[in-house]
């Protein structure tokens, strides 16, 4: 049960910085949205989602009491942090083989973009396929469609993009899984492309995959993450009563 909406996640985080609680409470909210209330497993949101900050103000910095520079450098350091958990998270759902980002761009407002890539990654269609290495394009659109978010799919762009080894970049806050990927279009302004089904069934195949979306509508973008829906899910789920 993870679709996380600060469902079963506990997560603790500790920092040695000198900050007032009231600054700690605002950076965390700040993060939150972008970072962790952007990753679904399954769609099925807990009563026991907890995250949680501590600070304990050893690091001998000027205290933050207030939004200065100072308090955005700990905001940035924060989400860097808060990101690569989300991407765990997802990754190590419950019978996952994979580690599912999408990635929409282009959008009128962060909003839209965040409410498009939460509802693709959370389709049980969307991550049936990912479990297939079905690069189905019509699971992707559908899911945009029933997000009630504002887009114009006459101008939406769609590919898979994936690399060797890319999740071994988890650890590294400032690194790109993506950068350097091969990738396969399939759908171009709306319209489904023919494409190399050897390259999207590889691409597919391997422990991260993004799906990229693109948008002619905006400059605003963002990020979510999920993972592919396994025989393994079924398993665990149906294998004991809680």
């Amino acid at each position: 049960m993870i679709h996380i909406n600060m469902g079963t996640m506990l997560s603790f985080v500790t920092t040695d910085c000198d900050i007032s609680g009231e600054m700690l409470e605002a950076a965390l909210r700040q993060v939150v949205p972008a970072t962790y209330n952007c990753v679904s497993v399954d769609g099925d949101t807990s009563t026991n989602d907890t995250l949680t900050i501590m600070a304990n103000g050893l690091a001998g910095n000027a205290r933050i009491q207030e939004k200065n520079s100072d308090w955005e450098k700990f905001v940035q350091a924060l989400a860097a942090l808060s990101e690569v958990m989300a991407k765990k998270i997802a990754a190590d759902g419950e019978g996952a083989s994979r580690l599912v980002e999408c990635l929409v761009t282009g959008a009128k407002d962060q909003e839209t973009a965040r409410r498009l890539a939460k509802e693709v990654i959370g389709s049980n269609l969307v991550k049936a396929a990912m479990f297939g290495r079905d690069a189905n394009c019509g699971r992707i659109l559908c899911a945009m469609g029933y997000s009630g978010a504002d887009f114009d799919p006459d101008k939406t762009t769609v590919r898979f993009l994936s690399k060797e080894g890319a999740a071994r970049y988890f650890d590294d806050p400032a690194a790109d899984l993506f950068a350097g990927a091969e990738s396969v279009e399939v759908v171009r302004d709306g319209v489904g492309l023919a494409f190399d089904e050897e390259l999207a069934t590889k691409i597919l195949g391997r422990e991260a995959v993004q799906i990229l979306v693109e948008l002619k509508d905006g400059s605003a973008q963002a990020k979510a993450w999920g993972c592919d829906l396994t025989y393994d899910y079924v398993k665990i789920n149906g294998d004991y009563r809680s």
